[in-house]
C-alpha cells in the first residue's frame, strides 16, 4: 500500500477507471501535454493518447457544453476546470442543461459527468485563484457536490463519482494538494457519495467540517484534548449535496453542542444549512447556541491578507470553548 499525497492519488482515480472503460476520457486546458495546472493529470497523455485526454482552447463553457453531449451519447468525460473562480463561466450549462436533463426527458437520459476543480486558499493565490463557491452548486438541483478531505477519500470519492449516473462537481482543496501523504489501497476502492464521516470520536462538542478545513479542526482536536481535556467529535462532510444530516443529528444529541467550519463566506454557506437542519432535528437537545467558524463575507483578498480571513485552529478551538462556556 503506497503512501501517496492528494494530487497522486487523483490521478491514481483516474488511470485506473480510464483503464477499466474505454468510456472514460478528460478533457480541459492544459491537461494532456502539460498534465494539468497542478499535475493531477500527468503522464495520462503519455498512456492513453490525445483522443482520450484532450487538451482544449481555454473556453471553460465550451468544455463542459461538450462534455455534456459527450455524456448523452454515453461517454463518461472528467472535466478539469483551472480554478473555481474560473468555475462561473460553466454555470449556464450546468444549471440550464447537465442538471435537467434527467427531469426534462422524463429519465430517458443521464448526464454521467464530473467536473474537477481546485478550490480554497491557503496558497497565496492571485484573484479569482482561491474562492470558496460550493455553495452555488449545492443549491442546485441535480448536481451532486463533493469535496475531499485527503488522499485517500480524493482517490475513493473520485471513482464513484466517475461512475455516477449524474452530475458531480468534485472541488479539489489545492492546499492539501501535498500537504501531507496517506496510506491508499493499490486495489480499486470506492465510496460512497451523500455520506459523511465520523473522524473523531467525542463526548464535549460536535464539529462538522469538510475539505481543507479538516485539517485544522484536526490540529484543535489534538489542543483540545491535550490543554483543556476536551473531547471534539469531529464530522467530515465528504458531500455537500446531497446532504446527509443523521450522523450530525446524531451526534449532537449526544454532545448537546456544535461547531460548523468551512472557508466559504459565512451568509448564506453550507454552514447556515446544517445550522437550520440542527434547529429542526435536535433543538431540545442543544446546550448552547450553535457557533460558526467562517470565511468573511468579503471578497477572497490577496496574499497579504489571506491569512487573516482564513480559519485556523486557533479559531476553531476559541469556539469550541466559547460552546463550553455558555
Amino acid at each position: 500500500m503506497a503512501k501517496l499525497n492528494m494530487v497522486q492519488a487523483l490521478n491514481l482515480a483516474m488511470k485506473q477507471e480510464m483503464e477499466k472503460n474505454d468510456n472514460v476520457v478528460i478533457l480541459g486546458e492544459d491537461v494532456g501535454v502539460d498534465g494539468g495546472v497542478f499535475r493531477v493529470t500527468d503522464k495520462l497523455f503519455d498512456q492513453f493518447g490525445e483522443k482520450r485526454v484532450m487538451d482544449t482552447p481555454l473556453a471553460e463553457s465550451g468544455i463542459v457544453g461538450v462534455a455534456i453531449g459527450m455524456a448523452v451519447y454515453g461517454m463518461r468525460p472528467v472535466c478539469e476546470i483551472q480554478f473555481s473562480g474560473f468555475s462561473y463561466y460553466i454555470f449556464h450549462q450546468l444549471e440550464a442543461h447537465a442538471a435537467r436533463l434527467r427531469h426534462r426527458s422524463q429519465g430517458r437520459y443521464q448526464v454521467p459527468l464530473v467536473v474537477r476543480t481546485p478550490y480554497g486558499g491557503g496558497v497565496r493565490a492571485l484573484e479569482h485563484h482561491s474562492e470558496s463557491r460550493e455553495a452555488y452548486f449545492a443549491h442546485t438541483p441535480g448536481l451532486k457536490m463533493v469535496i475531499p478531505s485527503g488522499p485517500r477519500n480524493a482517490r475513493a470519492l473520485l471513482l464513484s463519482a466517475i461512475r455516477d449516473p449524474d452530475p458531480v462537481i468534485f472541488f479539489e482543496p489545492k492546499a492539501l494538494y501535498r500537504a501531507f501523504r496517506e496510506e491508499v489501497p493499490d486495489e480499486e476502492e470506492t465510496m460512497p457519495l451523500g455520506v459523511p464521516q465520523l473522524a473523531r470520536e467525542g463526548k464535549d462538542v460536535t464539529v462538522v467540517a469538510y475539505g481543507a478545513m479538516m485539517f485544522p479542526v484536526m490540529e484543535a482536536a489534538d489542543e483540545l484534548q491535550e490543554k483543556h481535556g476536551v473531547e471534539i467529535e469531529v464530522i467530515d462532510l465528504l458531500t455537500i449535496s446531497p446532504l446527509d444530516d443523521e450522523l450530525i443529528v446524531a451526534s449532537v444529541k449526544k454532545t448537546g453542542r456544535a461547531v460548523v467550519v468551512h472557508e466559504a463566506p459565512r451568509s448564506f454557506g453550507p454552514g447556515a444549512e446544517i445550522m437550520a437542519r440542527l434547529v429542526e432535528k435536535a433543538f431540545y437537545y442543544l446546550e448552547t447556541p450553535i457557533k460558526r467558524v467562517t470565511g468573511y463575507d468579503i471578497v477572497f483578498p490577496l496574499a497579504a491578507r489571506e491569512t487573516a480571513y482564513m480559519p485556523n485552529t486557533q479559531k476553531v478551538v476559541g469556539a469550541v470553548l466559547q460552546t463550553l462556556e455558555s
